[in-house]
């Protein structure tokens, strides 16, 4: 998009069609640095942050391997924007009027002589073309071809105890080529991977929960254990199932028959299928269908040992049988990236979205906004605004480490929640009561403290945080106008005067003290064997699916897809519709009790007794109205059928 760029101008301009352009760069004109070039237009974000001239190292070896990919603007950047836009807004002229995946790769897509051109610029500074498909162009090469291509040096940097490469200066491209070339991706090799946000240990040895344990929120009351705000606090739920949360979110009839709803990940976990389909059976939920559940997976794998592999596949687990319990009909379609690198997860959107996989998809992974920077922001924006007019929504789980500031030192979101063409979802407590019936909800954010030696007090009582649910205002993204006049000024300037993304819009259940029940072959101690077991988990993994799974069920209810819902979501903001979540629900502190094993699996390293306050979410709050830990709230009775269309 030109708008995102700035031109640099030395000398007379080069005024060229793509192929003239195309033609003269193989002829040997040569694409140097942007200083010393007639006319080159700058890639704005492509020299990161962290590539600072204190930090400077030196210049990179010209015998270095860069692998980079050159992300193509298309036909129409901006035309795209504005009709996901309208598309997307419920007052517009042109809301629902989506486009097939053929029409929108029509209209928008990249043309044969932009490939053509950009292909022809690349080869002839000395990159070689490894792949092409419908979003960018991959190359390899040294880095003196690198540098002749994109005008710019490369060099090392120090970025904490490391050192990486990255440009010393920002990417350019030959100015003919400006509204063929969106950005490019992989010229610094500082890791861009994703984590995902389940509260889980990775599963290479069984994981389990200690009781006792209750069946629903308050059932079985610690009654031995020291009082917490003044009284006797129950033990945690044991982890609901299906039937609790379509009851606590109001699904009634609806199952989410006739939608596909989507979920990415990384990898795949191999007993899936056999995990689903016995939960189901264990749970009371619906039996899987033939053909109900598929799995959209890479030709290989990579990077299993940095990405930790085995961990996702809980994460697999926990999304697809939450999707399965809420939505009982809808169909899951499984699209697992070849890695946790940004690259790898943005294939997996993208084959979303070029075959129109689903029209909802739940995604439980993210990094630190700190860490995303902003050439990969613009590609995965680019495949957000695609399916946007074809009518597919993306939902994101907003973090679990609440305003990041105990983890990364720095307050923040998290990306790419933090973009303004997706749903991201925050995280609540729930407290789900006899005959399934909705109590109360705040908003997830952990305080822990341990029980005494001589069992009689909690130690340092509430403790220290946790985990939350996360939150808060970007740095880098401008305010959405879905979000003017209900997210406050408090908020939304919080960075600055113009505003900026305030993250989450809406929110479910995520807290793992009061979280949900999954099933999932896992390791055995001895690790000799593996066998299915069930434990309770959460985290806004699992908020993300469970508000995946209620669109499908307001989407079976509207009769066409949903598509980017943000502003219509922002439209019922302050209706019956939602429950407004805050921290203090009941008027008093609220607590659980938990039981652990000490080795995570048996009692053998004996038991770990403590207790979780609940609503104490970082710096973060739950008020009432929005708030940037639950949004606009959660889905209530009546948010379901709401969608109908008259």
């Amino acid at each position: 998009m030109r708008s995102n760029r700035a031109t640099v101008r030395a000398g007379v301009s080069l005024a060229a069609t793509l192929p003239m352009l195309a033609g003269a760069l193989a002829l040997g004109i040569p694409a140097a640095h942007a200083a010393d070039h007639p006319a080159r237009d700058l890639l704005a974000g492509t020299r990161p942050a962290w590539a600072t001239a204190r930090a400077d190292k030196g210049a990179t070896s010209d015998a270095t391997r860069v692998t980079a990919r050159v992300y193509l603007t298309g036909r129409n950047a901006a035309g795209l924007a504005a009709y996901a836009k309208a598309v997307s807004d419920p007052h517009s002229a042109s809301y629902g009027k989506y486009l097939t995946a053929k029409q929108a790769r029509a209209r928008f897509g990249a043309t044969k002589a932009q490939v053509a051109a950009v292909k022809s610029w690349l080869t002839a500074a000395g990159l070689k073309v490894t792949g092409v498909t419908q979003h960018y162009v991959s190359v390899s090469g040294d880095v003196a071809a690198a540098e002749k291509a994109f005008g710019t040096q490369l060099h090392n940097f120090a970025k904490g105890s490391k050192t990486y490469r990255a440009p010393a200066s920002t990417a350019s491209v030959p100015q003919g080529l400006a509204d063929a070339v969106l950005t490019v991706t992989g010229l610094d090799n500082a890791p861009h991977m994703a984590t995902h946000d389940d509260q889980l240990p990775p599963p290479d040895t069984v994981f389990r929960n200690a009781g006792p344990f209750s069946s629903y929120y308050g059932s079985t009351t610690a009654s031995t254990l020291p009082s917490a705000y003044g009284k006797k606090i129950p033990y945690a739920v044991k982890g609901y199932t299906g039937k609790q949360l379509r009851a606590a979110y109001g699904a009634g009839t609806r199952t989410g028959k006739g939608v596909r709803v989507a979920i990415t990940d990384a990898y795949a976990s191999p007993t899936i299928a056999y995990d689903a389909g016995t939960y189901a059976k264990r749970n009371g939920d619906a039996a899987w269908k033939t053909g109900q559940l598929q799995q959209v997976t890479p030709k290989k794998y990579t990077d299993t040992e940095d990405c930790s592999a085995s961990g996702w596949y809980g994460e697999e687990t926990l999304d697809v049988e939450a999707v399965h319990a809420v939505a009982p009909a809808a169909d899951v379609t499984y699209v697992g990236a070849a890695s946790c690198n940004d690259d790898d997860l943005l294939d997996a959107l993208g084959k979303v979205v070029d075959k129109h996989l689903a029209d909802i998809v739940s995604n439980s992974w993210g990094e630190v906004e700190a860490v995303q920077t902003p050439d990969l922001a613009a590609a995965y924006d680019q495949v957000f605004q695609l399916g946007a007019v074809e009518g597919i929504g993306f939902y994101f789980s907003s973090g679990d480490d609440g305003d990041e500031v105990a983890s990364s030192g720095t307050k923040q979101v998290d990306s790419p929640a933090n973009s303004a063409w997706v749903t991201a979802v925050g995280g609540t407590s729930l407290a789900v009561g006899k005959n399934d019936t909705y109590l109360w909800e705040t908003g997830w954010g952990t305080d822990k403290a341990n029980l005494s030696a001589d069992g009689k007090s909690w130690t340092d009582f509430p403790g220290a945080f946790t985990s939350g649910a996360g939150g808060g205002t970007s740095k880098t993204v401008a305010e959405p106008s879905y979000q003017q006049g209900v997210v406050p000024d408090a908020l939304a300037k919080a960075n600055g005067a113009s505003g900026n993304r305030v993250v989450p819009d809406i929110a479910a259940i995520a807290d793992p003290n009061t979280g949900f029940l999954v099933g999932q072959t896992q390791t055995l101690p001895d690790g000799t064997k593996q066998a299915y077991s069930e434990y309770r988990i959460g985290g806004t993994s699992l908020a993300a699916p469970t508000i995946a799974a209620v669109q499908a069920l307001a989407q079976e209810a509207r009769g066409k897809a949903i598509g980017f819902a943000n502003p219509v979501i922002y439209s019922k903001y302050g209706s019956k519709v939602y429950h407004d979540v805050t921290d203090n629900p009941t008027g008093s502190g609220l607590a659980v009790a938990r039981v652990d094993f000490v080795n995570g699996y048996d009692a053998t390293g004996g038991l770990s007794t403590s207790v979780r306050s609940l609503g104490k979410d970082s710096s973060l709050a739950a008020v009432k109205g929005y708030d940037d830990v639950t949004g606009v709230g959660s889905p209530a009775n009546g948010y379901v059928e709401s969608y109908r269309r008259p």
